[in-house]
């Protein structure tokens, strides 16, 4: 059995919450992001790649999975693009592995401005 849509489960962090963004939060304070980072599954599963690039509404990113055990899946993530606070908030985020193996959707936000990406707390 493959580990694969555990570990994309694990690495998105799925929660119903994802959806219930508060009005009041400051992007420009989110953490910078960095690669790799580790997922917010955490487990020692690093996430690396992840550069947002917008088009057509949409924030789309490759990135890789790489598990403690070495290990690494390809993947790709969209976002829908929301103009906010000056930047873009890429929100609402879909992932797909690149062989075809597993999609899932997931709670992780990134704020882009000013040539500064900063990845949700």
């Amino acid at each position: 059995m493959r580990l694969f849509p555990v570990v994309l489960i694990a690495m998105a962090g799925l929660s119903p919450a994802w959806a219930q963004q508060n009005a009041e939060e400051n992007f420009n304070n989110w953490p910078l992001l960095k690669n790799p980072f580790e997922s917010t599954g955490g487990g020692g599963v690093m996430i690396d790649g992840y550069n947002p690039v917008i088009s057509d509404n949409l924030c789309r990113t490759d990135f890789s999975v790489k598990m403690p055990s070495g290990e690494v899946f390809q993947n790709i993530a969209e976002f829908d693009a929301v103009a906010t606070q000056g930047g873009i908030l890429c929100t609402n985020g879909r992932w797909k592995a690149k062989d075809g193996s597993g999609q899932g959707t997931t709670p992780f936000r990134v704020f882009l401005r000013d040539g500064v990406v900063r990845r949700s707390p």
